[in-house]
């Protein structure tokens, strides 16, 4: 058989992407997400240059993504929705049901998990969540096996009629390996939904049925040969083995060869984390006498093995944080009882992060928190959680809770029958489209009083600038039907909206000031404000722009008040000459740090667009 497959080198996200289009999935979905977020651009991109036909789509969150594709899948088409660790969270609903309902064209849940964590809330093991709400799950340790297990999830989901997740890690979701890249699969794939109101409807006297029959299921999977784990077998030491999935699995495969002869022993690789192979799990506890297991980010494959292996239960490996290399060598160490590795010298310290020099919404924050010194600052999720920086974020819980807890706030202090203090809510565009409608919608109807500023920067910044409903424009670049931010508050019911170039301090020290005297008032209730402006990092965006000539006249007194207050990337601290100084490389000439000085030592001069 002639060999069409091309050798490319691809992230793993771009490997799962090629892997969904070229085994003929026909409907993918996501919410953007990292580490997940380069998997639907992927398959977009693929779908485009292979001419595969599919529907690909940025939905508003995880949970309507799910749902999208749940009833693709039901139709008979192949599906997958990508998302990261917590979006699950937010999918949780559709994800557990489909594994009682069952599906009909293969389904694929993608969930991206960031041990460490990189850039999540939380470090949590979506293999736990596969395992709660009994859904087969692979744990890929490469992005080459990433791509193959994306054929197996297809094969297995629709051999059993289930729903499958693959769960890749930060490490495989952005490394880079050379993938075999064949065309699309030509598969006949007709819309249609049988209708069954017994399965599809499954009222409660349904489902214990529904329950038995996925149980049955899962056991008849943990018994196939095809996913019972892999070994490669050690010399000499034959009672001891490790077993290890993920990137922990790649991690001990190379740390085990550096480590030579007394390194050889038993490995065995789990690609199905669960259902566990059952025949494997009666031969570790026939044939060896310790087992190390290591898997990230918590004891799945452990707790099905049981009692007496060395992992996180028997404090071996650390019950938080990411397995690197020089972690797992350290365990590897003592679990054979060789000498210690030689010390290595503590990292140094990251730089704290900061928003991007001309960001709108540092302007944003100055202002709320020049206005309101006092004030209580609930936020949300996106590169606006660095108004923490400035003081004027407090919280960030997850997608959206921050209007709730506005909420909260405000009936906390009411309560006690006094003048409560000013709580100014931050949330994104997308954030807001993602999490944040219901809430302010409770907040109306309940009484609410607060001031709520949405951060339009017209983008989903932090996960690689994927378009929001306002825009207009789908995930293959076609047009969408516009949804306007104002028109949606509107219709939650608040009667103060007000709409603010964010760059212009003054108009939102005074729109700040109008809302909280609404809220006061006899009449009040949430004081919605629109801060728009472009995200600078958009290259038109920033062309369109004003751009002024910046500079420090000798005014400046050394005060740092532009430096601790407004934290510009583009403006130095000169400590020989006790006075601040612009990074021309930097700046991108906004002119907004002009109302920071307050020695009116910051000079914008021309202007040009």
């Amino acid at each position: 058989m002639t060999d069409h497959s091309e050798q490319r080198i691809l992230m793993g996200n771009e490997a799962i992407g090629r892997g969904l289009v070229e085994e003929g999935c026909t409907l993918a979905a996501a919410y953007p997400g990292t580490p997940a977020s380069e998997i639907l651009s992927s398959v977009v991109a693929f779908a485009k240059e292979t001419g595969a036909v599919l529907h690909a789509e940025w939905s508003i969150n995880e949970k309507v993504a799910c749902e999208t594709a749940l009833a693709n899948s039901m139709a008979g088409r192949r599906s997958a929705v990508a998302m990261k660790q917590v979006g699950l969270n937010v999918a949780a609903d559709p994800f557990t049901r489909a594994a009682y309902l069952g599906v009909k064209g293969g389904f694929i849940l993608i969930a991206a998990d960031d041990p460490g964590p990189h850039s999540s809330q939380t470090e949590q093991d979506s293999r736990l969540f596969a395992h709660f709400a009994k859904a087969p799950v692979f744990d890929p340790s490469s992005p080459r096996e990433a791509r193959e297990m994306v054929a197996d999830a297809f094969a297995l989901s629709e051999r059993y009629e289930i729903p499958v997740m693959l769960r890749p890690t930060t490490r495989v979701c952005h490394a880079r390996q050379n993938v075999s890249c064949r065309p699309p699969a030509s598969r006949e794939q007709k819309a249609c939904f049988e209708k069954d109101p017994g399965r599809w409807v499954a009222t409660p006297q349904f489902l214990t049925g529904l329950h038995r029959t996925l149980n049955d299921r899962l056991d008849r999977i943990a018994r196939e040969e095809a996913f019972a784990p892999i070994l490669t077998p050690g010399v000499g030491r034959t009672r001891i083995c490790i077993v290890a999935s993920g990137v922990a699995f790649a991690h001990v495969s190379e740390l085990l060869d550096s480590l030579g002869p007394e390194g050889r022993i038993d490995l065995y690789q789990v690609r199905l984390a669960y259902p566990l192979h059952r025949p494997f799990i009666q031969k570790i506890r026939e044939r060896y006498e310790k087992v190390l297991v290591l898997e990230e980010t918590d004891a799945v494959i452990e707790m099905q093995l049981g009692p007496g292996v060395n992992g996180r239960g028997s404090g071996d490996v650390p019950r938080q944080g990411e397995l690197t290399p020089d972690i797992i060598e350290e365990i590897l160490r003592r679990f054979l009882d060789l000498p210690a590795a030689p010390a290595v010298s503590a990292a140094r310290k990251g730089i704290r992060p900061s928003l991007c020099a001309g960001c709108g919404h540092r302007a944003a924050f100055y202002a709320i928190r020049d206005t309101f010194p006092n004030g209580i600052f609930p936020s949300d999720i996106g590169c606006y959680t660095l108004g923490m920086n400035f003081g004027a974020v407090d919280t960030c819980h997850c997608m959206g809770a921050c209007i709730g807890q506005g909420a909260g706030f405000y009936h906390a202090y009411a309560a006690g029958g006094k003048d409560f203090p000013t709580i100014v809510v931050t949330i994104g565009d997308s954030t807001f489209f993602h999490a944040g409608i219901p809430g302010l919608i409770n907040a109306v109807f309940q009484g609410a009083r607060f001031v709520l500023v949405i951060l339009d920067n017209g983008t989903t910044a932090m996960t690689g600038h994927q378009p929001t409903p306002q825009l207009g424009v789908r995930a293959d670049g076609s047009a969408g039907s516009k949804v306007f931010i104002p028109e949606i508050v509107r219709a939650c019911g608040v009667r103060h909206l007000k709409e603010i170039d964010a760059y212009d301090v003054e108009a939102m020290r005074a729109a700040l000031r109008e809302a909280d005297a609404f809220i006061r008032s006899p009449e009040g209730g949430i004081a919605v404000l629109i801060a728009k402006h472009p995200c600078i990092v958009n290259r038109a965006a920033r062309q369109a722009q004003e751009v002024f000539a910046m500079g420090i006249t000798d005014d400046c007194v050394g005060c740092r008040a532009c430096i601790d207050a407004f934290e510009c990337p583009a403006i130095l601290f000169d400590g020989e000459e006790n006075r601040a100084r612009i990074d021309q490389n930097r700046c991108i000439g906004c002119g907004v740090c002009v109302h920071v000085c307050p020695s009116g030592a910051i000079r914008a001069e021309g202007g040009r667009p």
